[in-house]
């Protein structure tokens, strides 16, 4: 009885440091996209390529991201007894997921986004979620990711994603991008984290991180940071400089239904 009312305790405070793990960050500053061609484009907004973006209300990818929050919460309380007792862990996949966290946290800036893009990418084979799941498009949160040894880009981009926070990046540095790919129109999904005011892209598909500002024949769709999902309103600006930008992809869109976004401005009152 005391110890399940101390492991209630417990998770009830790694719950309320998850919430305000997710909690609001700090003011963003701006910079400069550049274009295939030419011209010099002045940023618009703070999140990844800068594209302006607007906040998600519900759909698809809400839900799907609200689902990996919450299990997320119960993978948080894993972690932390994990982290206090090592020896008696019954998760390989915790203390798998801890080591890449303590290996990244002996590092500063770039190295420390670079060792945990290196150590997500290694830890994971690329397989569908059709092979997995026999379903289409299943977001893992990172232990369940890690346990079954393989997943598909969002399952990296998501385990990157909460292995930094945990291994000390700012949450308002941290996003997770969709994009879809001009060339082989296939979605994809990254992470994101922003260093001296830069946004690197740490994609499953290779080790070395590049600058949203380089990232060529993909159009970004959505964003998502701590505490909302927003899709990108602005033009794209990445595909290739030569070709045409083509239609809106299916796949995802059909994830958001009509309607169900608001301006970013508004997430604080709709979140309440």
């Amino acid at each position: 009885m005391v110890k399940s009312a101390q492991l209630r305790a417990l998770r009830a405070l790694i719950v309320a440091c998850g919430l305000a793990w997710f909690g609001p960050g700090a003011p963003a500053t701006a910079g400069t996209l550049l274009s295939p061609g030419p011209a010099t484009l002045i940023r618009k907004s703070a999140e990844p390529f800068g594209l302006s973006a607007s906040s998600l209300t519900g759909g698809g990818l809400y839900d799907k991201w609200q689902g990996v929050q919450r299990r997320l919460e119960d993978e948080l309380v894993q972690l932390a007894l994990c982290e206090g007792d090592p020896d008696r862990c019954a998760s390989p996949a915790a203390l798998q997921f801890l080591a890449i966290i303590d290996a990244a946290r002996l590092r500063e800036g770039r190295a420390r986004i670079g060792e945990v893009n290196r150590a997500v990418n290694l830890a994971i084979r690329p397989v569908s979620d059709f092979a997995q799941y026999g379903q289409i498009d299943v977001w893992s949160s990172p232990l369940a990711t890690l346990a079954r040894g393989g997943g598909d880009c969002e399952d990296y981009a998501i385990a990157k994603y909460v292995a930094l926070r945990l291994a000390g990046i700012a949450p308002e540095d941290l996003r997770i991008v969709v994009m879809h790919d001009t060339i082989h129109g296939e979605d994809h999904a990254v992470a994101a984290a922003r260093l001296d005011g830069r946004w690197l892209t740490l994609d499953n598909n290779r080790m070395m991180m590049v600058e949203d500002t380089n990232v060529r024949n993909f159009r970004p769709t959505f964003v998502i940071d701590q505490h909302q999902v927003m899709r990108y309103a602005d033009t794209p600006l990445l595909a290739n400089a030569t070709g045409p930008v083509p239609a809106a992809p299916l796949a995802v869109s059909s994830l958001v239904q009509a309607g169900q976004f608001a301006p970013a401005g508004e997430v604080a009152a709709q979140a309440d």
